[in-house]
């Protein structure tokens, strides 16, 4: 048995492996999956596709379709 100053190492490290442990367990991948979701504030007016940002909508919609005009939205957001 561990007595004195081991044993409160042997403690120390045992709760701190235990904080470790619970904070790995925090994020799940429904929280992650939410977070993605939320972060994708623009939608393709054609296909639906969805994106984060102006710019990258842009992109996509001059990539994908070419023969449509740019929307009205997109231009505000980029303006």
């Amino acid at each position: 048995m561990a007595r004195g100053q081991q044993k409160i190492q042997s403690q120390a490290k045992a709760a701190e492996k235990a904080a470790k442990q619970k904070k790995q367990q925090g994020h799940s991948a429904q929280d992650q999956k939410k977070a993605a979701a939320k972060a994708l504030n623009f939608a393709c007016c054609v296909c639906k596709a969805q994106m984060p940002d102006p710019k990258t909508y842009k992109q996509h919609f001059e990539n994908k379709h070419p023969k449509c005009d740019l929307p009205e939205d997109l231009k505000a957001a980029l303006s």
